[in-house]
């Protein structure tokens, strides 16, 4: 395979006969099953709220980086960030999911990049990242509802909760995709509305000259803490691409979208952050997690404090069902592909991935069992690895197939594409580089289990062992015949 990106005199014959064969693989999903004709596919307005979701989710959880650097670095982090990692990775997104939009997503831009071991590595770094950050919103919803109920604070009944709790939301996903899009848009409005309240109240209390603090003198900066956190409220911008095969027109769909999501999170940040730092004399040791709640009783009084509470458990409702959704149609996009067993592409009678949404609930409820430190560290490590290589597979499809039809493509020649991709490629490296020892073992061993799978489970395709869809195997050999 390797002599098509390099041989021009061929390029022009493979893009046209590659681009037909992708497009029928999704055709060819959606006519081996009459229940995805039948189904509602996901629209506009709830695919915004579900990347939304996958991405931000609101304001919750920007507190830690007023603490970590300063009111001036916060406000600054959350301004220019968008513009070195989220329009990037948004921009790769809309490109790459509507040239290929079937379910898996990223897993199929780098089995079309470099082959089927980087696709399927792409698979599990992104799905194990994906399954531990899932674990962190039971977690974290457990947390908010024990200042109202003290029992759940440890013991038998705060890991029942976490297992009743995260079942439940397991269903609601199990229950249709178009169910949790429309809950979405729902769960988003309420929890959004008590900062928009608060800020507005909060204006005429603002200095700005508040926003020019570079924080309280003698307290140290934590550069680590201030980038993870940023990087954690930021990313996952590619993660609603393995439901490019549930949405209704995504040529069209995913690039609005992409877009207003884009900007919901932007101002969802910064609003709130310019209120309250203006509005507030400048305490940083008490800038933790859960700080805007406090904020809003200053502010406005209990009422909107236990609004803002109350949102912030919709909201991680929606994180949870986002990235549950997101996982659960990767590893069916995985299946249609070849790289997991067929089992996994089978649906309930809701149009669901029954197995994969019971497979990712099981993975996650396993990670509740560490620390939410250890979960965002790992999940951003991962994250990275599988980042890295996106960006890769972007560029090498660029070349690999010049002239393919794309319904959305960056305004960018080549050179210009690097370096969209080289700045925030530094930033992942940084991430990866003050990364723990614990970080490290943990990603090394799911990164060695994700390479033994591949090769245990293509021992299982060779000896039948397993029943497997043939798609990607197909497209391999068409292509080494082109060749």
């Amino acid at each position: 395979m390797g002599a098509i990106d390099s041989d021009s005199l061929h390029s022009s014959t493979q893009d046209s006969y590659h681009q037909p064969l992708l497009n029928q693989r999704v055709d060819d999903e959606e006519d081996s099953n009459p229940k995805t004709k039948s189904q509602k596919k996901l629209a506009l307005l709830p695919l915004i709220f579900l990347i939304y979701f996958e991405v931000s989710g609101g304001p919750y959880g920007e507190e830690a980086t007023v603490s970590a650097a300063g009111p001036l670095f916060a406000i600054l982090g959350f301004v220019i960030f968008p513009f070195i990692w989220s329009i990037p990775e948004a921009l790769l997104t809309a490109e790459l999911a509507t040239t290929f939009p079937g379910n898996g997503g990223f897993v199929i831009w780098a089995n079309e990049a470099f082959g089927p071991f980087w696709g399927s590595l792409m698979g599990y770094w992104k799905f194990f990242s994906g399954v531990i950050n899932l674990a962190s919103f039971p977690v974290l919803c457990i947390d908010y509802l024990k200042l109202v109920i003290p029992v759940l604070s440890s013991g038998l009944p705060r890991y029942v909760s976490i297992f009743v709790s995260t079942s439940l939301l397991s269903f609601l996903n199990y229950s249709g995709l178009a169910i949790v899009g429309y809950t979405a848009v729902v769960l988003g409005v309420i929890s959004l509305l008590p900062f928009v309240i608060m800020s507005l109240i909060a204006l005429p209390k603002i200095d700005p000259s508040r926003w020019v603090s570079l924080g309280e003198e003698g307290v140290k900066k934590d550069w680590t803490l201030f980038f993870n956190t940023i990087f954690w409220n930021l990313n996952f911008w590619d993660n609603a691409s393995t439901l490019a095969g549930e949405v209704e027109e995504p040529r069209k769909t995913f690039p609005k979208a992409l877009f207003f999501a884009g900007l919901l999170t932007c101002l969802s940040y910064i609003i709130p952050l310019l209120a309250t730092t203006g509005a507030m004399p400048l305490d940083q040791k008490v800038w933790v997690d859960g700080y805007f709640a406090n904020v809003a009783y200053l502010i406005a009084g209990n009422w909107l404090k236990y609004w803002m509470e109350i949102g912030a458990v919709l909201s991680l409702i929606g994180l949870f069902e986002a990235q549950l959704s997101s996982a659960a149609y990767q590893l069916l996009g995985m299946s249609d592909l070849g790289f997991l067993p067929k089992v996994f592409g089978e649906r309930s009678k809701f149009n669901t991935p029954w197995l994969a949404i019971l497979i990712s609930t099981i993975v996650a409820m396993s990670m509740t069992l560490l620390s939410f430190t250890e979960i965002i560290s790992t999940v951003n490590f991962l994250y990275s690895l599988g980042m890295l290589l996106e960006f890769a597979s972007f560029l090498k499809l660029r070349k690999k197939f010049p002239t393919m039809k794309r319904p959305f493509r960056v305004p960018l020649g080549f050179f210009g594409l690097i370096l969209m991709c080289f700045v925030p490629s530094v930033l992942l490296v940084y991430v990866m580089m003050v990364a723990t020892k614990i970080v490290f073992v943990a990603s090394g061993l799911l990164t060695l289990l994700g390479i033994v799978l591949y090769y245990f489970l293509n021992l299982c395709k060779s000896k039948k062992w397993i029943e497997f869809n043939g798609v990607g195997d197909k497209l391999d050999e068409d292509e080494d015949i082109i060749i």
